[in-house]
């Protein structure tokens, strides 16, 4: 196992001819998609899984905080993982952050990526001037506040609010389990990282085909912002609206989710 792949705990399952990249978000690892990755295995697919750096399952002094305060450092992770796995082609699959990170790294190296199908992905969290992010600067100030002072009560507010569920549900405590394992300085850092992004400029450079899924109801991304991916991407794009509710809703709503994701992975939008 290479560098890269230790790093980022790679996992290439099945022996498929065509590989998937499933990429998580902020405050989960690759275990997000436990409830996806059964329907993958395949005589079609090969599935790579990894873990972005600074997830709980890393080791934290892998965690470069200049590296890591934009996106463009994720994205060269990715391309460095696919380059150290000799992957020459893939469907990749990103929720939230990693649908950007996914959507940066294909305008570098277009090659390498047959689609992007991106879950409650968004390429601006701040409200500007005609755009609806959903959040204002005070909101983040508040929230990151929040994170600094007591992490784990932070923790337990985000996850059931994220959710859209209570601290009973299932999918609540997984997400939760995910969160606390993050170190609080990184956790901190990379939430800033994400929340105070804007990569609306580069979206007229995407070539590759994407495919946005969004929840209808999601406390981080409004739905409009996946109508707004659609109209601003360079490439072919289409848009599914879907009845659940959260920012999870692979983890919330997986009887929903899984039969959305299948249907994207395997048809082109010309299909």
């Amino acid at each position: 196992m290479g560098i890269v792949e230790e790093a980022h705990n790679v996992k290439v399952l099945g022996s498929g001819s065509r590989f998937i990249v499933l990429a998580h978000g902020f405050g989960t690892d690759q275990s997000v998609w436990k409830h996806l990755v059964p329907h993958l295995l395949n005589d079609d697919f090969r599935v790579l899984l990894y873990d972005n750096m600074g997830a709980g399952t890393t080791n934290p002094d892998y965690f470069d905080f200049d590296r890591y305060s934009t996106l463009q450092g994720y994205a060269y992770d990715l391309l460095a993982i696919l380059e150290e796995l000799q992957v020459r082609s893939c469907i990749f699959v990103g929720h939230s952050v990693s649908g950007m990170i996914g959507t940066i790294a294909s305008i570098s190296r277009p090659d390498l990526f047959s689609k992007l199908i991106a879950v409650s992905a968004s390429p601006r969290y701040l409200n500007d001037v005609d755009y609806f992010g959903g959040f204002e600067q005070e909101d983040l100030d508040q929230l990151f506040d929040a994170m600094a002072a007591n992490y784990k009560a932070w923790c337990s507010g985000w996850a059931p609010m994220a959710i859209g569920g209570d601290m009973e549900s299932v999918a609540v405590q997984e997400f939760s389990r995910t969160l606390f394992n993050m170190r609080p300085d990184i956790a901190l850092s990379v939430l800033q990282t994400i929340f105070q992004s804007d990569m609306r400029q580069v979206l007229s450079l995407v070539t590759v085909p994407c495919h946005i899924i969004q929840s209808k109801k999601d406390l981080a991304v409004p739905v409009v912002v996946a109508e707004y991916l659609h109209q601003h991407v360079g490439g072919e794009s289409i848009v599914e609206v879907m009845s659940t509710e959260g920012h999870l809703p692979q983890l919330s709503s997986p009887d929903i989710v899984v039969p959305v994701l299948l249907r994207h992975i395997c048809h082109d939008i010309a299909a």
